[in-house]
């Protein structure tokens, strides 16, 4: 059974760093694409970051480039997403997600993980 699992969300001034990381398992062979997405209260879910194992495509949202950064540990079975100078509208809860094409467009992934709450306060 394939499975995502999140962790490292949390409550952050301004200017503060997070790392979250995201468990991947029960895939037969790695994903060749995984992803970072938010989704703020009302908004529609957006694509923060991806990256394929692959060809070694990555991609950023315009907001958070320079910013984030993602990486995976394929011998952990782990993705990473270093956010530093966070601001508060980096607010919402993320969600790591896999699939086989790295895009910033949700439709593309077919697993998820359950999500992990960012709240920066100004």
């Amino acid at each position: 059974q394939v499975q995502l699992v999140e962790s490292g969300g949390g409550f952050v001034q301004s200017g503060w760093s997070l790392r979250l990381s995201c468990v991947v398992s029960g895939f037969s062979s790695a994903p060749d694409a995984v992803g970072w997405f938010r989704q703020a209260p009302g908004k529609e879910r957006e694509g923060v970051s991806c990256m394929s194992k692959s060809d070694g495509y990555i991609y950023y949202l315009d907001s958070v480039e320079g910013r984030f950064t993602i990486s995976r540990d394929n011998a952990k079975n782990t993705v990473y997403l270093q956010m530093n100078s966070l601001k508060p509208d980096d607010t919402g809860v993320y969600y790591c997600a896999a699939g086989s094409y790295a895009s910033p467009f949700p439709d593309e992934y077919d697993y998820w993980g359950q999500g992990t709450q960012v709240t920066v306060s100004s």
